[in-house]
């Protein structure tokens, strides 16, 4: 729960951002989440040279997963680390993260895969009509994409964001062209953990306005 002191600041800082901001081509929607990500980031590319992209239907199956209690498989503790921890469980969600389990990487090792790819697999049960928040690992989300074109799972959906040097940009490129499954993601190599935290506070704030409309 938000202090009274720390929501002054916390609107402070959005005014901030929208008073820099000008024209900007999000919605009503899209845009509370992009503004959250550059509040976490303090970095306003997110909505210029690696903007986000948002799926048509990301926004609103998003809302509907997470109304509805899906589990959120993310690929490291850093985005459990920026989540506000009341929407889960306000809403029922489990958070699944398998990156640290010593069977992850026993079976990395023998397979000869990241981590990354195989906490993917192991979670797939959970990724199956939830959602998918990966702000690390782009062999994560090549792994995603994979299971989603194999028919293995159907992510109501997935927040791909990684950040990096090698195939970070290559991994968003492919799920922006992804058509079985919604999606969010953004251009080039930033992004990171702090980012898909803040899109899925931004769209718990989204609910909760909904249900106070």
């Amino acid at each position: 729960m938000q202090t009274e002191k720390g929501q002054s600041i916390e609107d402070a800082s959005m005014q901030m951002i929208e008073d820099e901001i000008g024209s900007h081509p999000y919605n009503e929607k899209e845009w509370p989440i992009v503004r959250r990500i550059i509040h976490s980031t303090a970095d306003f590319d997110f909505a210029d040279k690696n903007k986000i992209i948002f799926h048509k239907e990301a926004i609103e199956s998003g809302m509907k997963a997470l109304k509805n209690g899906c589990s959120i498989v993310v690929d490291v503790n850093g985005v459990i680390g920026g989540l506000n921890k009341q929407n889960p469980k306000d809403f029922g969600n489990d958070i699944v993260c398998n990156i640290s389990k010593p069977e992850i990487m026993e079976l990395a090792k023998k397979e000869g895969k990241t981590r990354s790819q195989v906490s993917m697999r192991a979670a797939k049960s959970d990724i199956d009509e939830g959602i998918v928040a990966i702000g690390n690992a782009p062999t994560a989300l090549q792994e995603v994409i994979k299971m989603v074109k194999e028919g293995i799972v159907k992510p109501a959906l997935i927040i791909g964001i990684p950040v990096g040097f090698i195939c970070a940009a290559e991994s968003k490129e492919e799920l922006s062209r992804l058509e079985e499954a919604p999606f969010i993601t953004n251009l080039g190599r930033k992004g990171g953990s702090s980012s898909a935290s803040a899109i899925i506070n931004a769209i718990f704030k989204l609910i909760r306005a909904e249900s106070a409309s």
